[in-house]
């Protein structure tokens, strides 16, 4: 049977090898852009446990990733260190924005007061001097790589703003561009705003306990605990996994379409030799097991495309784009069941219509 098969797929390379690219279409949808859902969010979380500070006090709506809100009000930092157990509070601001560089994607700037964040999350500037000018950014050393700069670049933000680059800082945290805070409130018109505020707590107090007292004391704010913001990164970008799983539906689709439609038309073209086969004696369940065969092999050749120009497509992204992958064994596990399971149902149908065709009709017309 299996030389059977073979044979008959290489009897119709052209064919074969566009039912191949279908499902390998499917397995791209699913493992690439999962890859690059979970690889940039898990950039992000990792730059966010970067911070020191146990709690992010704040308000509903003002974290989402995509969002550049600077609705809280600052001057809670000096409230917040009132508060027992708490040893320090920063205020940040953020700002998100479609790159402006010609590259795709969205870019984030925090705004700090330098020398109380590095305190907090023990950072240091690794060339160069902090940011206080209006047109001064920060830039972390990744970005640095990513971009070739240096100090002394300039680098256009809010719109075609240009900002000079004065200092490189490590290790990465938060967003990889960081200007003063008073620089961004008055760019965006926000004065005494920001959209967090960082807090580290005193060594040998509970965190929980800290933000409970923080709620009774400020309450009608947002307090988390920083590992749940870190946790929850996929589920602070709006409809991330929606999309995920409409990228799934697309690809189990994408699969069955082509795997069906090329062998629909490679039964009728195979009527002949199909009833040669029935009146030699072949029967129903061989003649679909010889089509379902057929669809299991083009599926597993769609795998191994799919995945080989994932892989490629991913390292030609990173190094075009500041844009991380992460290919996450469950995503590439459902992208199999999907190729292969797409193939095999795709096939069904043309291969009970195979089973069905009556031999001594066929000799009559052919």
């Amino acid at each position: 049977m299996l030389e059977l098969i073979l044979a008959n797929l290489k009897v119709r390379p052209f064919r074969t090898l566009i039912s191949v690219v279908g499902v390998a279409l499917g397995v791209l949808l699913v493992v690439l852009f999962t890859g690059l859902v979970e690889g940039v969010t898990e950039d992000m979380a990792k730059r966010a446990a970067n911070w020191k500070a146990e709690i992010v006090f704040t308000r509903a709506g003002a974290m989402e990733l995509l969002a550049s809100n600077l609705n809280v009000d600052s001057r809670y930092a000096t409230a917040l260190v009132d508060i027992e157990g708490v040893e320090s509070a920063v205020p940040v601001g953020k700002y998100v924005s479609p790159t402006s560089e010609g590259s795709w994607g969205v870019q984030q700037i925090d705004g700090i007061d330098w020398s109380s964040f590095a305190r907090q999350n023990d950072m240091t500037l690794v060339a160069g001097r902090e940011a206080v000018g209006p047109d001064e950014i920060i830039v972390d050393e990744r970005l640095v790589q990513n971009e070739k700069l240096q100090l002394g670049s300039t680098k256009k933000l809010f719109g075609e703003k240009e900002f000079k680059v004065v200092g490189i800082f490590s290790p990465p945290s938060g967003a990889r561009i960081k200007m003063s805070l008073s620089a961004m409130q008055s760019l965006l018109d926000a004065p005494e705003k920001c959209t967090f505020i960082l807090v580290k707590i005193k060594e040998g107090e509970d965190p929980q306990e800290v933000a409970e007292r923080i709620n009774l004391k400020l309450p009608g704010n947002k307090v988390n605990l920083t590992r749940d913001t870190i946790a929850d990164a996929q589920d602070r970008v709006p409809g991330l996994r929606p999309f995920m799983r409409t990228l799934v539906g697309l690809g189990a689709f994408v699969s069955v379409i082509f795997v069906l439609l090329s062998m629909y038309t490679t039964i009728t073209e195979r009527r002949r030799e199909i009833g040669i086969l029935k009146s030699l004696g072949s029967s129903k369940r061989f003649i679909i097991l010889v089509i379902e065969g057929e669809a299991l092999l083009i599926g597993i050749l769609g795998i191994i495309v799919g995945f080989v120009i994932s892989f490629v497509a991913s390292r030609l992204i990173m190094s075009v784009f500041e844009l991380q992958f992460r290919f996450d064994r469950d995503w590439m596990g459902i992208a199999v069941l999907i190729a292969i399971g797409g193939s095999l149902t795709g096939a069904l149908y043309p291969a009970w219509r195979a089973s069905t065709i009556d031999p001594v009709e066929v000799m009559v017309n052919e």
